[in-house]
């Protein structure tokens, strides 16, 4: 078999220390992305060459090869790993070899980056090689909607745990010290749709959107409950509702007390209303006749022509 590979490495113009290399790359991070470093640029390429032949040495040992060749990244899978996409393997079923175990933090993580993933494709917001920007800011509100949780607070803690998802190849950041920045980008890869299945985000979201109708009846028991308190006092305190009874009272009452209306007659004169004459005007015409007793009135006029002058005008136009 060994001499068999050395024929095909050579036509290849590699070696079998190229070779080797490559498996113990894939082996021991079980992925490899081209936009990484130079020197996965260096593998992947090497890849691309004999991918036939490391892919029939990996198939003895039940490790299947997922190639992205729209994204260039290469990602192996356990013996026995449900994979999306993928037939599954029934000959190494429950098989724990070469599987990684990540802590509740890491788990918790990986959700939300593939719920802001599909967030994103949903709206577009991808770039050329599949990855969607992210603030991590935007990371910490999410982590607290989706799953009521938040990332580690110990600055030790939270650097090894992007460390690990950029081991993944899950995330792309420049700095890990200054994860402790909410104002820092970070780059969601295109592998995170392998790790988190559609129906996982598909029960994620459901169980977001029940949270979000269990809180929506007691906001709406709170409003109520604000309601029965303002009415209680308003009744407690009548006074607040009389003050506006009492202010519209005394609108009236001015009204009532209006300057007499006047009307222009065909000539252009303009007269007072006879009709809403004041009253107290009136007293004191009476009080004046009571006073004067049986003395002749001079305000009366004998001749006939002046009579009808003193007359008032006729409202009517008569």
């Amino acid at each position: 078999m060994l001499h068999e590979i050395d024929r095909e490495l050579e036509k290849e113009g590699l070696s079998q220390k190229d070779y080797s290399e490559l498996l113990v790359r894939l082996l021991d991070y079980g992925v490899i992305c081209r936009d990484e470093s130079q020197v996965e640029q260096t593998l992947y390429d090497r890849y691309v060459r004999i991918e036939e032949l490391v892919g029939e040495y990996l198939s003895v040992l039940g490790i299947r090869i997922q190639h992205d060749k729209r994204f260039q990244f290469i990602r192996l899978y356990p013996p026995g790993a449900q994979v999306p996409g993928m037939d599954e393997n029934q000959q190494n079923a429950g098989n724990p070899a070469f599987r990684q175990r990540l802590n509740q933090s890491e788990v918790a993580l990986i959700l939300v980056l593939r719920a802001q993933y599909d967030k994103a494709l949903r709206e577009g917001a991808v770039d050329e090689q599949g990855c969607v920007m992210v603030s991590l800011e935007g990371l910490t509100i999410a982590m607290k909607n989706l799953l009521k949780r938040s990332l580690p607070d110990n600055v030790t803690e939270r650097k090894a745990l992007f460390r690990k998802l950029r081991q993944m190849r899950l995330v792309q950041l420049q700095n890990e010290d200054s994860v402790h920045d909410g104002d820092i980008w970070l780059r969601i890869r295109p592998m995170i749709m392998s790790y988190v299945s559609d129906e996982v985000l598909t029960e994620l979201m459901a169980s977001d959107d029940e949270d979000d109708q269990s809180e929506a009846p007691d906001a709406q028991g709170e409003a109520s409950d604000a309601q029965g308190e303002a009415s209680e006092a308003q009744n407690e305190n009548p006074d607040m509702q009389s003050e506006p009874a009492e202010a519209q009272d005394d609108l009236e009452s001015q009204d009532e007390i209006a300057e007499p209306e006047t009307e222009t007659t065909t000539d252009g004169e303009q007269q007072a209303d006879a009709s809403q004459s004041d009253p107290l005007d009136e007293n004191k015409t009476d009080e004046a006749s009571d006073n004067k007793g049986d003395e002749p009135d001079s305000s009366v006029v004998s001749n006939d022509d002046d009579s009808d002058t003193n007359k008032p005008v006729s409202l009517f136009g008569e």
